[in-house]
């Protein structure tokens, strides 16, 4: 990461804690690695990018259902996964500080690729072979274990206390895709769908990182938001090529600017996926997958029908043809998109006469509070009783926040950098004319509006 590269990233980190967006987990009894709380502002931007996701994935796809799976499952449903003896990274010890670092990030600091999907023996090859350019990222020297595979579930000691509990751990789940594969046949049965169909969940994961880094790109504990496109085997190709125009349409609706996309296609696939392509965007560290679009086949279907024995097969209804439906799947991060959208929308702007501003240019529907009320003046009891009403009137329909500390353009300077859309005034003419001030954060604009015709003015701009 270059000078400039960097110092962004430590702008937009300093940025979120500042303004309450988010804090590092556990920070006053000195953090905790890899964990974040997301706070005020943060939480209302994170629930926007998630109901944005939803309204694009079930609400505009007549044939997509919900899902909300537990995050503990039966351990079994990990083994049939493939997790208990396959999700790794590989992972290296410092043999001066004995720090453990993930070896495809060492590669990747100093240009030389590793794919995370690399058997143990080809990562060790790539590690003897640059040995002299790899340095611990702890105290610098260059002398490095062999790398050995370190399994990312998180174990739990949550079940029965028996004396054969050890033998089957319980397990954070890794990722929410499982929690769909093993409720497709209640959905199946319940839910009155036919194929193609989908089923999106949002949910927690979790996975025990090495070298978690790069702020809220790479958690222990995440969201994830996924789709699984339950189709004839067929139909793959096409309804593949469909989600991934729509997966790249959705990040242009959701106002992320075009040149920081880009296409990235897997050449090492896992041994069950047929194509694996991801949608990569431009964070401060360079390039990185924001989502991943994959054809699946029917290898999960196909797993858990062999380790459960329920038969998992679809039946045409029409045809009656039997066949295991192939899966596609879209899978993005909760986090990754809020970091991408933060990025985005991020603007230090220069208004002349040795003034700027930070301004947060995030569309409307994302944006944490969407209407902010002022009173001009807070020791005149007239205007904060006005602006009271106001703000009551529209906080029922809006997420609204009353601000009378400091002067205005104090308060529109915090409005800009949490996002709001629109700063509503209410001065002396409010109480004469039954007019307010109604200034717009990309423009600075302001205009005078009628009370009465606020409704209207906030129904047509948000």
């Amino acid at each position: 990461m270059n000078e400039k590269n960097n110092k962004q990233m430590e702008q937009i980190v300093a940025f979120s804690k500042r303004r309450g967006f988010i804090f590092q987990s556990s920070e006053i009894y000195g953090g905790f690695a890899a964990v974040y709380d997301y706070g005020s502002y943060g939480t209302e931007l994170s629930k926007n990018i998630k109901a944005a996701w939803w309204k694009a994935m079930v609400q505009e796809n007549e044939n997509i259902v919900g899902l909300d799976s537990s995050i503990f499952m039966h351990p079994k449903v990990w083994e049939a996964s493939g997790h208990v003896s396959g999700f790794s990274d590989p992972l290296a010890e410092c043999k001066k500080c004995h720090t453990r670092a993930r070896v495809d990030h060492l590669l990747e600091d100093v240009g030389i690729f590793a794919d995370e999907k690399m058997t143990e023996e080809e990562i060790n090859g790539l590690l003897t072979e640059n040995k002299e350019k790899l340095t611990c990222p702890k105290c610098g020297q260059k002398s490095f274990s062999e790398a050995k595979n370190f399994n990312l579930l998180v174990q739990s000691n949550l079940g029965n206390f028996t004396a054969d509990w050890e033998k089957e751990p319980t397990y954070l789940r890794g990722e929410t895709c499982q929690g769909i594969y093993i409720n497709y046949k209640n959905i199946v049965d319940t839910a009155r769908v036919k194929i193609p169909f989908g089923i999106a969940q949002i949910g927690k994961a979790f996975r025990n990182e090495i070298t978690a880094r790069q702020f809220i790109f790479r958690k222990r504990e995440f969201e994830q938001m996924e789709l699984q496109m339950f189709i004839h085997p067929d139909d793959a190709a096409d309804v593949y090529e469909q989600w991934r125009q729509k997966r790249w349409q959705y990040y242009l609706d959701l106002g992320l600017k075009e040149e920081n996309l880009k296409w990235h296609e897997h050449e090492n696939l896992v041994f069950y996926a047929k194509m694996a392509w991801d949608i990569e965007y431009k964070f401060p560290f360079g390039f990185k997958e924001l989502e991943g679009i994959h054809y699946r086949g029917d290898y999960d279907l196909s797993t858990h029908t062999k380790y459960s024995g329920v038969d998992l097969s679809y039946r045409d209804p029409q045809t009656n043809e039997k066949y295991v439906p192939h899966v596609v799947e879209t899978s993005v991060g909760v986090d990754r998109t809020f970091l991408a959208v933060l990025t985005d929308a991020f603007v230090e702007e220069d208004l002349g006469e040795g003034k700027s501003r930070i301004v947060l240019k995030l569309p409307k529907n994302l944006a944490p509070v969407k209407i902010a009320v002022f009173p001009l003046m807070r020791n005149k009891p007239e205007l904060v009783k006005k602006a009271k009403e106001i703000f009551d009137a529209l906080k029922s329909q809006y997420m609204c926040e009353f601000d009378d500390n400091g002067n205005v353009g104090k308060r529109y300077r915090r409005q800009d950098e949490i996002g709001t859309p629109y700063c509503v005034t209410i001065d002396f003419d409010t109480l004469e004319t039954g007019t307010v001030t109604v200034r717009d954060r990309d423009t600075m604009e302001q205009e005078k509006i009628a009370i009465t015709d606020l409704e209207k003015f906030f129904t047509e701009n948000l």
